[in-house]
């Protein structure tokens, strides 16, 4: 039977996704709406479906599902957007709110702009891991650096789990980089029980560094918070950079900073509302 609901459009840094309040709107089938939802042809189109819920142990709660249907446990992205869609959309007055994600519970400050709405966000993305074996199988060596096989090749890159897993790879090119080619070679390589998240970065000269991404179940996005995250991390582990960096994806900039008293990644980026509407579907 034909039910039409509300979304909105939102994108952080180029990272699209659609918006839908499921305390007004509950979906049955998130993972198949988002298949059909995110076409950018035949849908609304976007990188894929984030749902905002109730929640027990934090303010609200947040569920994403990629473009082909498979769910994240995190998003740092969509992670500031909700943050700009709850205060904006008057369900809080908190410039302070707590998210609950697949990857825990995450600090959201809210940084209100002009007119009272929100231009930024920072998020508590929380400690990365460089040790998950149900994400990584292979060992990194003392350069932090690990051995990939995929696509006849070996890469050296840097694991690094934001509560979903990124694979790091530097390279002098990675403007320039194939990562329609290399991405889903990388992702599904098996060294990555669950797909991976692949990252090509290039530090520049003034410390910032320049990113591209093929995300798990979404492909190449113009920006991925978490992969940003985990570049800012392993560049400083590395001794590539600092540990409070710019980084430039396709879609923007984000500023990354791994504190070294508490091990925690703070992530500051913009958060954009692009249209809303509604739309008619088959439940």
């Amino acid at each position: 039977m034909p039910r039409t609901i509300e979304f909105t459009k939102m994108h952080g840094a180029g990272n699209d996704y659609i918006y839908v309040d499921t305390r007004r709107y509950p979906l049955a089938d998130p993972g198949r709406l988002a298949r059909l939802w995110s076409d950018r042809h035949k849908g609304i189109g976007g990188d894929g479906l984030v749902l905002i819920g109730p929640s027990e142990v934090a303010d609200f709660s947040m569920r994403i599902f990629n473009a082909d249907g498979s769910e994240a446990r995190m998003c740092g992205n969509a992670s500031r957007c909700i943050g700009k869609y709850v205060y904006d959309h008057g369900l809080t007055q908190q410039t302070e709110v707590r998210l609950e994600t697949l990857s825990g519970v995450r600090t959201l400050r809210l940084h209100p702009g002009a007119g009272g709405l929100i231009g930024s966000v920072t998020v508590d993305m929380g400690r990365p891991r460089f040790d998950v074996p149900g994400q990584m199988t292979v060992a990194e060596g003392p350069d932090h650096l690990s051995s990939v096989e995929a696509g006849g090749r070996t890469w050296r890159g840097a694991f690094v789990s934001m509560g979903n897993p990124h694979f790091v790879l530097f390279t002098p090119g990675a403007g320039e980089t194939d990562v329609a080619t290399w991405g889903p070679q990388l992702e599904r390589a098996a060294a990555f029980p669950e797909r991976c998240n692949i990252e090509f970065a290039r530090v520049r000269p003034d410390g910032s560094i320049r990113m591209r991404v093929w995300e798990r179940g979404s492909g190449i996005t113009l920006a991925c918070g978490t992969g940003a995250c985990a570049t800012a991390v392993a560049a400083a582990r590395c001794g590539l950079a600092a540990r409070h960096a710019e980084v430039e994806a396709d879609g923007g900039r984000l500023a990354i900073e791994w504190r070294e008293e508490d091990d925690r990644v703070l992530m500051t980026g913009p958060a954009t509302e692009v249209f809303t509407g509604s739309i008619t579907f088959e439940e």
